[in-house]
């Protein structure tokens, strides 16, 4: 009697540990997040900025257009893959990249250990800088230092202006908003003293106003721009590794970057391959 009710509890046991192995084997993770490799897709959905100009903007049509874009359609490209788009705000990258609404992440999304403890990285596909954007006129404002006392605004889901105060302990007031647009409404009405990102998103931001505001040009804190993965999918981030070093190659980095930001001021310097992190 005893076992027969030990064979009866144990199939169940024995079925789910079967179909946990059938998904080890297939995603590399029994319960644990991790993806299906992007090698192979048809199609990768890759999630974009839709609110910053000259890097990732949703056009009036729906359609998406920047230099993250055309680096995406161009990796993807090089998967043998077509590129279908979706809006990746800064606050959520992560989300779409976990819940698996988004195969690949390109949208201005800064590689740091505090976020690789949940999603992965290949690249980085661009090096840039922390900069400065203030009114035109503004004077005292020459390098990060000059921040002290200063409001400068924080979009969520980015860690820029706290990171100039948390690291390079400048007294500055970080003022929370949703969007860059709103950082540029209060920039320009003088709700705020500056911005400070990425130079790539401040020289966007600036060539779309044409006119009323500057780039200060300081150049503090090197952002290594990324592709956000899933966690687990190491053979797809050696391919992506792979698209990016032919795209400084055979000169696309080169003609992406001149197109895109070539008459917005911004000093580009010598274009090469960025030093990868490695996938693991």
């Amino acid at each position: 009697m005893t076992g027969m009710r030990s064979n009866r509890f144990a199939a169940p046991f024995v079925m789910g540990l079967v179909a946990c192995l059938t998904a080890l084997l297939a995603t590399g993770g029994c319960g644990a997040g991790e993806a299906s490799s992007i090698v192979g897709k048809e199609t990768l959905v890759i999630g974009v900025r839709p609110d910053l100009p000259a890097l990732g903007l949703r056009t009036g049509d729906g359609r998406f257009e920047g230099f993250d874009v055309d680096v995406a359609t161009y990796v993807a490209g090089k998967l043998g893959a077509t590129a279908r788009f979706v809006p990746a705000l800064a606050a959520d990258r992560e989300k779409l990249l976990l819940s698996g609404q988004a195969d690949l992440v390109l949208a201005t999304f800064s590689i740091t250990q505090e976020r690789k403890t949940r999603v992965a990285f290949a690249g980085p596909y661009h090096l840039s800088y922390q900069d400065i954007l203030v009114r035109e006129g503004t004077s005292g404002i020459a390098n990060v230092r000059d921040l002290k006392g200063r409001r400068i605004c924080e979009v969520q889901g980015s860690n820029a202006a706290q990171r100039v105060v948390d690291e390079r302990r400048i007294d500055a007031s970080v003022v929370p908003v949703a969007t860059y647009d709103e950082c540029m409404s209060m920039l320009k009405s003088g709700r705020i003293d500056a911005i400070t990102t990425n130079d790539v998103i401040l020289a966007g931001l600036a060539a779309r106003e044409r006119g009323g505001v500057r780039l200060v040009n300081t150049q503090f804190n090197e952002q290594r721009t990324g592709v956000g993965m899933r966690r687990g999918d190491v053979e797809g981030c050696e391919r992506v590794n792979r698209a990016i070093t032919d795209m400084y190659q055979d000169g696309t980095a080169a003609r992406l970057l001149a197109k895109w930001f070539g008459r917005s001021g911004l000093t580009l310097g010598k274009v090469t391959v960025p030093q990868f992190e490695g996938c693991s």
